[in-house]
Formats: structure tokens, sequence, C-alpha cells
């Protein structure tokens, strides 16, 4: 069995600030709540390789792990997956980005198998990563357009 997420949001912001941010990864930590660290490890071209540190949780665990994204900035997509899996059997990443009338269509697509000996299933996962992307996509949203209304302020 294997899990499918799909979650977006809509950015009112310039399309190259929506993609130049977002794909900044030393920048996350300060783009998402969750991440306390984005260390790069290499990079090659446009794909990046890369490991993440979540804040500690309620039992004190910082969730760390290692991914590799490669962005195509012409088509506006980037895949990514875990190297690392961690408790995943397989995570793989689609982003990708459309302009509209409303600004940018951010969209995150996710396909991942949990490892049987993983403390939560395919379902539960899903349903995690269902509700914690609408929390990192508003902040993200919010952080992007604040960013983008102080470089209009700034001509």
């Amino acid at each position: 069995m294997a899990a499918h997420t799909e979650n977006e949001i809509v950015i009112s912001a310039p399309l190259d600030l929506v993609w130049d941010m977002t794909n900044d990864v030393p920048s996350w930590p300060d783009l998402f709540s969750e991440y306390a660290s984005a260390d790069v490890l290499s990079r090659e071209g446009d794909t990046v390789r890369f490991r993440l540190t979540m804040h500690p949780d309620a039992d004190g665990n910082a969730w760390s792990w290692v991914s590799e994204r490669t962005a195509d900035r012409e088509t506006r997509t980037v895949r990514a997956h875990r190297v690392e899996t961690g408790w995943f059997e397989y995570m793989k990443i689609f982003w990708s980005y459309h302009e509209t009338p409303g600004g940018v269509l951010m969209r995150w697509v996710q396909d991942f198998h949990m490892k049987p000996e993983a403390p939560v299933d395919d379902d539960t996962m899903a349903a995690r990563i269902n509700g914690n992307s609408k929390v990192q996509l508003e902040l993200i949203r919010e952080r992007v357009e604040k960013a983008a209304a102080e470089l209009s302020e700034a001509r």
C-alpha cells in the first residue's frame, strides 16, 4: 500500500520571489516553523542534498533526515526524495508553481509508504502531513507576501 497527499495555496506575490524564497533551502528555518536547521551537504547543478532537523518534539526528539531535491526553474517544478528514509519505505515530493490571477499557486504532492515497523501507518501519516501542510503553507504565504510588500515599499 502507499499514500498520496496534495496540498496547495495561492500566494499573492511575484512568481520569481515565490520561487526564490521557497527554493532557498538554507533559509527554510525562517520560512517553515517546523525546522530548526537546514544544512546543505552538497550541490550539483540544480540538485541540492541537505539535512533537515526539526525542532524537538514533546519527548525531546529532534527528528533529522537527509533529502535531495532538483529544482527546474524553466518548468517551475521541483522533485525531491528522502535519502535517509527513517520510518518511510520511501518519500517522494513534487512541488509546482503556476501563475494565477490571484498570484502564484504553489502545490505540494507527496507520495510515500511507511515501513511495517513504523509507529504509524500510511493513513495516519497522510492525515499528519495534510494537517501540517496547511499550517506550513499558510506561514509561507504570510512570509512571502510580507517580503513582497516590503520590496514594493522599497521601490
